[in-house]
């Protein structure tokens, strides 16, 4: 696989994002380059706005933020700034074949699997998403790898490098599964402690086995995000010290409070995955649990998953992160998550998106890294046309993005 990450770089280089490319070869060189942007509006991913102020940016961080009548290196003026999204629940490497289908042959070569990993980065990253979590693939890996070098562009990628499920075996087992993905690089744990959606969503995993998994994952300083609709998956995840439930479409009322009393936390999907799939029904339909009776399942859910996610809202105490589970068809379109939580599910614009930021760093371990604009932190910037805040419908408006003091997109014609 690295042997065709490196080709996947090369031909990405040559086809897929060409001149954009040539910036990012000198891009470790420009991160050292102190550089300024100037600013009318900041929202610094925490809930406070900055107004006309000159963000300082060198070795790929953020030096200072102050007022300043010194010309800028970029001037962003009319643009609102905001720190770049963090899509905590992606599966990067999902695509569609040559046939139209979403992938399901074993016959794609490494080479061809690496370069549409590498395009769905891209895409990603010009929407504005300077991290992800990439949930469940080998190839994670090497693309991370890849991208934290400079080698071909995208967002920051975190991987589980794969995932573990009832059928991973007795606790012990589980523990040393564990352990061999801490030895791969895993940057995190993905349980399935539920049955898909498609198929219902009901509790799979023990509570012995979620224990288990769990346990070892934070024993080694790893998180643990467990895939669980129901609600006593979601109630073993949360006893058993997980660190976040993905999807929970099918919670109750109880599960929620008890989710909140333990602080774990939370993260939806109800904007974009299953409208995706429904939308691109033709692509998927006919593969695996991609049937009548599980799309009639994933049709239910929509209005099922958006109530739960009104209830979810209702306890404060609950942390509410930013995932889509993109999947192929949907990467690019990450924001629509967030403008689907303010419009549909009521969710305050400003809060909608502290959660695609601070709040999914901290869910990350990344809180001081990344997710504001702030001193210290990295230079993860993007700008809109608009003020999401106040039209939260901007976010489809993305005109720059700069990933650890790099520019990967500049549509202002101002710099």
């Amino acid at each position: 696989m690295i042997r065709s990450l490196r080709a996947a770089a090369h031909a990405a280089r040559c086809v897929l994002v060409g001149i954009a490319l040539c910036a990012v070869a000198a891009g470790p060189a420009r991160a050292r380059q102190a550089v300024t942007i100037r600013a009318s509006r900041v929202l610094d991913g925490k809930g406070g706005v900055q107004r006309d102020v000159v963000i300082t940016v060198e070795n790929g961080r953020i030096r200072s933020i102050a007022p300043s009548s010194a010309r800028a290196t970029y001037d962003l003026t009319g643009l609102t700034l905001m720190p770049g999204g963090i899509d905590t629940h992606v599966h990067i490497n999902w695509h569609f074949d040559e046939d139209g289908k979403t992938h399901h042959t074993r016959d794609e070569s490494d080479a061809k699997a690496a370069l549409y990993a590498a395009e769905n980065a891209w895409i990603t990253l010009q929407s504005g998403i300077t991290t992800v979590q990439s949930l469940g693939a080998t190839i994670d890996g090497d693309l991370r790898d890849f991208i934290a070098r400079g080698a071909i562009p995208g967002p920051r990628v975190l991987t589980s490098l794969g995932s573990l499920n009832e059928r991973s075996g007795p606790p012990d087992s589980l523990r040393a599964r564990v352990r061999r993905f801490r030895d791969s690089g895993a940057d995190v744990i993905k349980l399935f402690a539920s049955a898909s959606i498609r198929d219902g969503g009901a509790a799979t995993m023990s509570q012995e086995q979620l224990d288990a998994a769990c346990g070892e994952a934070k024993a080694l300083g790893l998180r643990a995000v467990v895939h669980a609709h129901g609600p006593e998956s979601a109630r073993r995840a949360t006893q058993a010290g997980c660190t976040s439930i993905e999807h929970g479409a099918l919670l109750d009322d109880a599960t929620l409070d008890y989710m909140a009393e333990h602080g774990i936390y939370y993260d939806p999907n109800i904007g974009l995955v299953l409208q995706n799939y429904i939308e691109n029904r033709p692509k998927f339909e006919g593969i695996g649990n991609y049937n009548e009776e599980g799309f009639r399942y994933m049709e239910q859910a929509v209005p099922g998953a958006l109530a739960v996610f009104r209830k979810a809202l209702l306890r404060k105490n609950l942390p509410i992160v930013f995932g889509t589970d993109a999947v192929a068809g949907a990467h690019g379109r990450n924001f629509e998550e967030i403008i689907y939580r303010v419009q549909k599910g009521g969710q305050p614009a400003m809060d909608a998106l502290v959660s695609a930021t601070s709040v999914s760093a901290r869910s990350l371990g990344l809180g001081d890294r990344i997710g504001a604009i702030a001193p210290g932190l990295d230079a993860d910037i993007i700008a809109f046309d608009g003020d999401p805040s106040a039209d939260i419908t901007a976010l489809r408006r993305v005109r720059f993005v700069m990933r650890g003091g790099v520019v990967y997109r500049n549509e202002t014609g101002r710099d």
